[in-house]
């Protein structure tokens, strides 16, 4: 089995029962105790499970816990680079978009650097930065103003009223957590009320999601799942959560994320 499997198949226990044993996953998958616990050191890097003594567990927390801008955007980046790509190949050049604020949109503006003639209005300052850094000059970005969070995110009066003055082709949105009852949600109200006019300004609305936000719920849903007029989620997604999206959203882009061999030792 390689190291991609077994690492579905302790998310996939971690998902169902909240928590996994390594000597339970040592009879399981049929490794060493040493290639269990390789593996939830990856996994724990990637931040899809937090490690504790002879095991480990899940890492949802409660509605409005936050990890910070550094810690996030380490989590599950393979699957947001792969999201990232999928999503890029969406947009025409010479369209107007919105890109939220969070890791996975900022992981996204740098799969942008290849598309000529475009407009991107962002609340979010580094992904601001990382399109500036692009040196395209058929490019205009446009940062709005606002309150800055912790995330280098602009919210408030300013940021929503700026938005709703805007008509733009296509909204790329982040999120915290998705699930069938709570939508698209956020741990944060202030971001929300922001999302929420952001998503408004655009013409089509695509939601940039990694099978780990599956089952999250933050505090205030952003939007239904019927609102994205495209998901993009990678193939971890679990098969009954892609059935409610299949059902539920305009249309459900699976990226597939490139596999990495890693020898037992």
């Amino acid at each position: 089995m390689l190291a991609r499997q077994r690492q579905e198949v302790i998310l996939d226990e971690i998902r169902r029962t909240g928590a996994v044993q390594v000597h339970a996953l040592v009879t399981r998958l049929g490794v060493s105790d040493m290639t269990v616990r390789r593996d939830l050191d990856v996994l724990a890097k990637r931040g899809l499970l937090e490690k504790v003594h002879g095991g480990a567990t899940s890492v949802v927390g409660r509605s409005t816990d936050e990890p910070g801008f550094e810690a996030k955007s380490v989590r599950a980046l393979p699957e947001k680079e792969a999201v990232s790509a999928r999503a890029a190949g969406l947009i025409r050049p010479g369209t107007a978009i919105g890109l939220s604020a969070g890791t996975t949109t900022w992981t996204f503006a740098r799969f942008l650097a290849d598309v000529p003639d475009l407009t991107v209005v962002t609340n979010s300052i580094r992904v601001a930065d990382v399109l500036r850094h692009a040196g395209r000059s058929d490019r205009t970005v446009v940062l709005t103003g606002g309150v800055r969070t912790p995330s280098d995110a602009l919210v408030g009066p300013v940021a929503v009223q700026s938005l709703r003055s805007l008509h733009l082709d296509m909204v790329f949105l982040g999120v915290h957590g998705m699930s069938d009852s709570a939508g698209y949600t956020t741990p944060n109200l202030d971001e929300c009320e922001t999302d929420r006019a952001l998503v408004e300004a655009g013409g089509r609305l695509v939601v940039l999601a990694d099978h780990t936000k599956w089952g999250v719920v933050g505090i205030s849903t952003i939007a239904d799942l019927e609102e994205a007029d495209v998901l993009v989620t990678d193939e971890g997604i679990p098969d009954d959560a892609r059935e409610v999206l299949t059902e539920r959203v305009g249309e459900l882009v699976i990226a597939s994320v490139p596999t990495v061999v890693e020898a037992d030792q």
